[in-house]
């Protein structure tokens, strides 16, 4: 293995130790209501003050770190979530768990902005979109593995041994970046208000919105999908659990799928995205109650998001390349805005219209996303004859 593949690895294993941490938790919080005698309701400010702890750190914290050794704030990042995992595991009360949750998660979108300017870095500028999704891939793993495999092992073990197994993950990725990463000093500092200055680009604004739109039409209806296979398309538990794991497999398939066509033929695929999305969608809208087939649907619609989320990447890095870390903090920030305000109409179509029509709102954004991303492929396409000019 080549020095940056295995660094780039290392990144793949450091954003799924991370991500791990995030959703692991979803799958033992009736375990945690129990073990500390409180409301499931009190247990979710575990996934909740942890993703507001994201979504505000995201468009600071990776900006006022941009000048130091980046894998000095990788080391302090991964120390950081082992522990307070560690701590986690032996808390005797459920506040200082809280506590333990929310202070690693303001450094997740440090690490993960950071992991994609690295991979992105790494490679020739033609190869970078497959060095982003294998690191995506480890996203893509831990949303996948970190629910069904923390579940098992704390029903098996217990809790603590399910808060440790998170830990030794983060231990994991630590001490192969000690070891096999090398020091990366910022050769070119660029002041706070030369990376904020991207902001001033109205092409950033509205690469912005377009990722807003799209990751919102994914995900405001994945934030329903497991009422709806269970209410429309009558599936068993058991069978949404199968459904909902290889939705998450597909992911991975679609950010290997999503790396290789970014590389080649990055706008086509881009302007062709939304309509293909669209017709996932009136697949569901149609054949949602025939259960088997919208299990194939799933799996399609499975690897179209792990597609959407190296789109969203590429989209915004592609106008603010000269700030990359900024630049991913921004999509990470762009992405949960997206999945909040698409979750919220997306339920109100359901309280119009009922939860068979839920797709009915990811169509919606994913049709308003169409004229911002056909703005910024027109951009790039005057950019590239630009540069054939010059080049001449």
């Amino acid at each position: 293995m080549s020095k940056n593949n295995l660094i780039v690895f290392i990144l793949t294993i450091g954003v799924f130790s991370i991500l791990n941490t995030e959703m692991g938790v979803i799958g033992i919080l009736p375990i945690v209501a129990s073990t500390y005698n409180i409301e499931i309701s009190v247990a979710g400010l575990l996934v909740s003050l942890f993703a507001l702890a994201v979504a505000v750190s995201g468009p600071i914290l990776p900006l006022l770190l941009s000048k130091y050794n980046r894998k000095t704030i990788m080391m302090i990042s991964l120390a950081t979530f082992f522990i307070c995992n560690a701590i986690s595991a032996f808390a005797g009360s459920f506040w200082l768990v809280l506590v333990a949750r929310v202070v690693p998660a303001f450094l997740h979108p440090v690490y993960v902005s950071l992991s994609f300017a690295i991979a992105s870095s790494s490679v020739a500028k033609q190869d970078a979109p497959k060095a982003v999704a294998r690191v995506m891939v480890g996203v893509s793993a831990g949303m996948v593995l970190g629910v069904p495999v923390m579940s098992y092992i704390a029903n098996l073990f217990s809790l603590e041994i399910a808060m440790l197994a998170f830990a030794l993950v983060n231990l994991v990725a630590l001490m192969l970046t000690i070891i096999y990463v090398p020091s990366m000093p910022v050769k070119e500092k660029m002041s706070y208000g030369s990376q904020l200055s991207i902001l001033k680009d109205i092409n950033l604004w509205w690469a912005l919105i377009a990722v807003i739109l799209l990751n919102g039409a994914n995900f405001g209806v994945y934030s329903y999908l497991a009422d709806y296979l269970e209410r429309v398309s009558l599936l068993s538990a058991e069978f949404v659990s199968i459904t909902l794991l290889i939705f998450g497999l597909a992911n991975i398939l679609g950010n290997i799928i999503a790396g290789r066509l970014l590389s080649k033929k990055p706008l086509a695929f881009v302007g062709i995205y939304p309509f293909l999305l669209t017709v996932i969608f009136l697949m569901m809208l149609f054949f949602g109650d025939m259960s088997f087939i919208i299990m194939g649907i799933v799996l399609i619609w499975g690897i179209f998001v792990g597609c959407a989320a190296n789109i969203n990447q590429y989209w915004i890095t592609r106008v603010a390349f000269q700030v990359p870390d900024f630049a991913n903090a921004l999509f990470l920030v762009a992405t949960n805005v997206g999945t909040c305000i698409a979750a919220f109409v997306c339920g109100i179509f359901i309280d119009e219209l009922g939860i068979n029509n839920v797709v009915l709102g990811g169509i919606v954004f994913t049709i308003l996303s169409v004229g911002f991303f056909i703005i910024g492929i027109k951009n790039a396409q005057k950019e590239n004859v630009l540069k054939e000019n010059l080049a001449k």
